[in-house]
């Protein structure tokens, strides 16, 4: 059985009549505007896809059409059990309703984009924006409680901070050169000074609040960046000079330092009292989210117990509710900034342990799990995030051009620093090249991150406050729906024209079990042709 196809195969029904042969035609047809991993070589083998007893297969029980009649009949099951419950909110204008129409169009938005080989969180973002901006559908935007969008946000939030620890390897990362920390850390101090200072400049924006702007826009999208490197990492390119895992380590670690930045940035804005305790605020938020870490990392080593029948359930279970207390929790007692850095390091910290316990060739269940609550949460996250943005909020196309202009001075300075920290290493000119195009992209971080600001300033009574989240959010969303399609595509182009290639059959290269990545995550199929790899990314 392949992905999202379903055949029966029969033994000694090979012979081939008119009406068979008029069937492969309607059927490559089809094929063409459905495009499927069964290729049409196949139908002319068979004459058409039948059952054992002769009779061919309804069109809508097999491939892609099977998919989509299965999403919709999910998605119909899901809206009468809400009805049932709550009655009016389940109805069009109501929360639920609103609710279950965002995550319904935002699988299908993504699933259009991956289909011609775009992020599919931009669909997601569209279909957000369109909902609440079109006049007769934008009930639907106008129809979500804004305390269950940012709750969902930071549900999503936690996901994606939980599988970043997850995906660190702290045992691996000290093995790597001081240049993956070149990479990681000087484009992103200038990119961040250069985004402030701009945000200042041309957006009129106290200091804070420009630094604040300035990580939000500076960290590097894993949803674009780790599929398109491992895409190039199967296809043999780079893999002379360790240029994926090279990148991919380096964007790891540039998230880090970006979240936590954010995260400290974001405590001081909105921090009450004495000028001494709003300094000092933010390094206790970093102290205390990785000692929050360290403490419920070390904690799942040993609870649950390995001798556990369901063990990898209760450990996803565990980490995801230490996640969410620490999201959570930290925004209920004023320090919002050791949330994201407490989640991070709870995954790091409870994976090193549970490597160390996971026998050869063992596959990592709660990171296959985490890659399915990624599949539930990211429609919303994307969706709710375009939703955000609200027509009426951007009173001149003047904002928008600002906030390109501040987008394209950082990431103009990220280029020439990315290229400035690999200079003295033994990568050639087109490789230093690409590594500063590869780090281009902006998506998933922006996406989870960028709404934050506007949620707290939305909670107090600052109609300045509200203002600059407002600018915050939308300056966001430029750079996702700017720099995805063009790093993606940059990528793509680039890595070819610029790397070395191997051939992946004379390596020595391991491949280890699937960890889900998100971005490999789907509620419909994607396009065969678009080649999915999931591997383990050991940095």
């Amino acid at each position: 059985m392949s992905n999202g196809q379903y055949y029966v195969e029969c033994q000694g029904n090979t012979s081939k009549s008119p009406d068979n042969e008029r069937k492969s035609i309607v059927y490559k047809i089809v094929h063409a505007l459905l495009p499927s991993s069964k290729s049409t070589q196949d139908a002319d083998r068979s004459g058409s896809l039948s059952t054992c007893s002769g009779e061919s297969v309804p069109l809508i029980f097999r491939g892609r059409c099977s998919q989509y009649a299965q999403f919709c009949v999910i998605c119909a099951s899901v809206w009468i059990v809400l009805f049932s419950v709550s009655g009016e909110q389940s109805l069009p204008g109501g929360n639920l309703f609103s609710l279950l129409v965002l995550f319904a169009g935002a699988v299908a938005g993504g699933h259009v984009f991956s289909l011609i080989h775009l992020p599919p969180l931009l669909g997601m973002l569209i279909v957000g924006g369109l909902l609440s901006n079109i006049p007769g559908v934008k009930v639907v935007g106008l129809g979500i409680d804004p305390k269950w969008s940012a709750s969902l946000r930071k549900i999503a939030l936690t996901v994606i901070l939980l599988r970043a620890g997850l995906g660190l390897d702290p045992v691996a990362l000290r093995k790597l050169s001081l240049t993956v920390f070149r990479v990681a850390l000087i484009p992103c101090l200038f990119e961040v000074a250069a985004n402030a200072v701009a945000a200042r400049l041309l957006l009129d924006m106290p200091w804070d609040w420009a630094f604040m702007l300035g990580f939000a826009l500076t960290a590097v999208s894993p949803a674009v960046v780790v599929p398109s490197l491992l895409t190039l990492s199967d296809a043999g390119y780079g893999l002379d000079k360790g240029i994926p895992t090279l990148v991919i380590a380096a964007a790891t670690i540039d998230d880090v330092f970006n979240i936590t930045g954010f995260g400290v940035l974001l405590g001081i804005v909105f921090s009450q009292g004495e000028l001494a305790l709003t300094i000092a605020k933010g390094p206790l938020e970093m102290l205390l989210g990785i000692v929050y870490g360290l403490v419920f990392g070390v904690f799942l080593w040993y609870f649950p117990s390995k001798d556990n029948d369901n063990v990898s359930f209760y450990r996803t279970v565990t980490l995801l509710g230490f996640g969410l207390v620490a999201v959570f929790g930290s925004s209920m007692i004023d320090l919002s900034g050791a949330g994201p850095l407490g989640c991070l390091t709870v995954g790091l910290v409870a994976a090193f342990g549970w490597r160390k316990q996971r026998q050869a060739g063992e596959k990592d269940q709660v990171a296959m799990a985490s890659g399915v609550l990624w599949m539930l949460f990211q429609p919303f996250l994307f969706g709710l995030i375009g939703a955000a943005v609200k027509s009426e909020q951007i009173h001149d196309v003047r904002s928008l051009g600002l906030g390109t202009a501040v987008i394209a001075v950082g990431q103009s300075v990220r280029i020439g620093a990315s290229v400035l920290s690999v200079l003295g290493t033994e990568f050639s000119t087109k490789e230093r090249l690409f590594i500063a195009m590869a780090r281009f992209p902006k998506a998933t971080v922006q996406a989870a991150i960028g709404g934050l600001a506007l949620d707290m300033a939305l909670a107090g009574d600052n109609p300045e406050f509200v203002r600059l989240g407002t600018t915050v959010l939308t300056t966001a969303v430029l750079s996702i729906i700017i720099t995805a399609p063009i790093g993606a595509l940059a990528i793509a182009l680039s890595g070819p024209r610029f790397l070395n290639k191997l051939d992946r059959k004379c390596t020595d290269l391991e491949n280890s079990e699937s960890t889900n990545h998100p971005e490999n995550a789907a509620m419909l199929p994607s396009d065969s042709e678009q080649l999915v790899v999931t591997m383990e990314t050991t940095h």
